[in-house]
C-alpha cells in the first residue's frame, strides 16, 4: 500500500517534467490513413468444379461355351445343361448392356446438367461475393477519402489561423497528453482569431479525489492497518503545486505544438469541476489564471523552474486555499 501511494504522489509531483521530454508537435499527415482492404473472403469460389469423367459403356458381352464336364458317365447331358445355363446367363448380361448402351446418352446428359447446375450456381454466387466485396472495398476507399480530406482542410485551416482549425488542432495536441491515471486532466479550448489568443481551461481532479494519508502502517494491537493522514498543510502544498505544474505544462504543450506561431498569447484557468458546497450544483472552480505570450513563455527552461515561481512572474492569480476550492478572479489577469 506504501509503495501504491508513493507512485500516486511520484505521479502528481512530476506532472510538469513528464511531458518536457516529449515533443508535443503533431504532425497532422501522420493522421492520414491509407486504405487496407481484407483478402476476398470467398477464394474457393474462384476455383472451378472438376467437370466428372465421361460416361464409359462396359465391353459388350461375349458368348464363350462352357468348358466340357469331367467325368465318365453323362458328359453330353451335363455339357448341353451347362450350355442352357450359360446362354441364360449370356441373355441376360445383353439384355442388361443393352440398356446400359442405350440409356447412356441420357445418362450422360445429366450428369451434364449437373455439373452445369453446379457451375452455375458456382459462378453466381461468386458474382454476387465479388459485387458484396467490391462495395465493401468501395466504402473503405471513401472512408479513408474523406477523412483524408478532413485532414487536408484541417491543415489548409490551420495554416490560414481559421478558428475551427486551431481549436481542433489544440484540442489534439491535448488529448494526447497523457496524464496519471491518479490526475487525469481534460481541457477545453476556444480561439480568438481577432487576437490570435487562446482561451484554454484545464480540468482537473477536486482536492477530495486525492490522497489524503501520508503513509501506511501496521497496529499490532489490533491487528490492523491504519493511514497515517497528511497534514492540511501538506495536502494544500501538494494540491497548489499539481494545480502550478499543470498550468505550466498546458501552456508548454501549446507552444511547443503550434510551430507556425498561430497562437501568440494563452489565457488559461486551471481547476476542478465539481459539486459547489453552497449549492449543490455541479460547476468550474478557477484555483489558477494564468495569461502567457509565446515570445515570453518560449524563453523559459521549465526542467529548471519553481513552478509556483514561474506563475508568480507570469503575474497569475492563484488561490491561496486551493483545498477548500477558494477561487480566483481570472479577469484580473492580464493576456498577453
Amino acid at each position: 500500500m506504501n509503495d501504491r501511494l508513493g507512485v500516486v504522489l511520484d505521479e502528481i509531483g512530476n506532472l510538469l517534467s513528464a511531458t518536457l521530454g516529449v515533443d508535443d508537435f503533431v504532425d497532422l499527415d501522420s493522421l492520414k490513413r491509407e486504405v487496407r482492404h481484407p483478402a476476398f473472403p470467398h477464394p474457393d469460389l474462384e476455383v472451378p468444379n472438376s467437370r466428372p469423367l465421361p460416361l464409359i459403356l462396359a465391353p459388350q458381352p461375349v458368348w464363350q461355351e462352357p468348358p466340357a464336364p469331367k467325368g465318365l458317365f453323362g458328359k453330353k447331358k451335363k455339357h448341353d445343361q451347362a450350355k442352357q445355363e450359360w446362354w441364360a446367363g449370356y441373355q441376360s448380361a445383353m439384355v442388361h448392356w443393352e440398356q446400359e448402351r442405350t440409356s447412356l446418352p441420357a445418362r450422360q446428359a445429366e450428369a451434364d446438367q449437373r455439373y452445369e447446375a453446379v457451375e452455375r450456381r458456382r459462378t453466381e454466387l461468386l458474382t454476387a461475393e465479388r459485387e458484396r466485396y467490391a462495395a465493401e472495398c468501395k466504402l473503405r476507399e471513401a472512408e479513408v477519402g474523406e477523412h483524408n480530406g478532413e485532414i487536408d482542410a484541417l491543415i489548409a485551416g490551420l495554416g490560414y489561423g481559421v478558428t475551427e482549425a486551431v481549436q481542433e488542432y489544440v484540442d489534439i495536441v491535448l488529448a494526447n497528453s497523457v496524464y496519471p491515471e491518479s490526475f487525469e486532466v481534460r481541457h477545453e479550448a476556444e480561439f480568438d482569431p481577432g487576437s490570435a489568443e487562446l482561451l484554454l481551461r484545464a480540468v482537473v481532479p477536486a482536492p477530495d479525489q486525492l490522497p489524503t494519508v501520508k503513509a501506511y502502517r501496521y497496529v499490532k494491537a489490533t491487528d490492523e492497518i491504519v493511514g497515517s493522514p497528511s497534514t492540511k498543510k501538506d495536502l494544500n502544498d501538494r494540491y497548489s503545486d499539481a494545480l502550478a505544474q499543470v498550468a505550466l505544462r498546458t501552456l508548454h504543450e501549446v507552444f511547443e505544438a503550434d510551430r507556425r506561431g498561430v497562437v501568440h498569447s494563452v489565457s488559461l484557468e486551471v481547476g476542478p469541476a465539481t459539486k459547489d458546497p453552497a449549492t449543490g450544483l455541479d460547476r468550474f472552480f478557477p484555483l489558477v489564471a494564468v495569461g502567457a505570450g509565446r515570445a515570453q513563455f518560449m524563453e523559459f527552461d521549465l526542467g529548471a523552474v519553481v513552478p509556483a515561481a514561474t506563475l508568480g512572474l507570469l503575474g497569475a492569480a492563484v488561490s491561496k486555499s486551493p483545498m477548500a476550492l477558494a477561487v480566483v478572479d481570472p479577469s484580473g489577469v492580464r493576456r498577453s
